[in-house]
């Protein structure tokens, strides 16, 4: 799942000549160089960034690779807390202007979320609250539906303008003279 997190770590950690003779894949990393000692001296690099990789944070592409989540889903939980960012990254990149930010991740944290099935709870979660707030919408509308109904029903004149008399308090207080 981190595979390409780790040759990235692993590129990085070379020089430029040597950066595209990495490839990680299923659960390897290869190194081909022409030269024997540019050789021994990338593979001393990449074992030492390997005993490190446990370490290494999780990038927000990699969270939704693991989670199996959408970056809507990834960022919505990490604004509620659900995921937790250890931090953020700037990268400049070549081919655009500006700057880029995101948050890194805790491995171990998304191990945790990723073993405690958090995802699918999170998920049941969002849905009952949708549906809580389509349930609210739909109540508010014909709330709003029968008032307008009502305020049409009073501004019609009745019987050539004459109401009917009070007969007890209930009438009085259904006027709106009461308050």
């Amino acid at each position: 799942m981190r595979a390409k997190g780790i040759e990235r770590e692993l590129r990085r950690r070379l020089p430029w000549a040597l950066r595209s003779c990495v490839t990680v894949e299923a659960g390897r990393a290869l190194l081909r160089a022409s030269e024997a000692e540019a050789f021994r001296a990338a593979s001393e690099r990449i074992r030492e960034a390997l005993d490190k990789v446990a370490d290494l944070p999780v990038f927000p592409r990699e969270v939704e690779d693991i989670l199996s989540i959408s970056s809507h889903e990834r960022h919505k939980w990490l604004k509620g807390g659900r995921i937790k960012s250890i931090g953020t990254r700037t990268v400049k990149l070549r081919e655009r202007a500006k700057a880029v930010t995101f948050h890194i991740f805790d491995p171990r944290h998304i191990e945790d979320v990723l073993d405690g099935d958090l995802p699918a709870l999170g998920r049941d979660e969002d849905a009952q609250a949708l549906a809580e707030s389509r349930r609210r919408s739909a109540a508010k509308a014909a709330l709003a539906r029968a008032c307008k109904g009502r305020e049409k029903a009073a501004h019609k004149p009745s019987d050539a303008g004459r109401r009917p008399p009070l007969l007890g308090w209930e009438a009085f207080d259904a006027e709106g003279l009461l308050r």
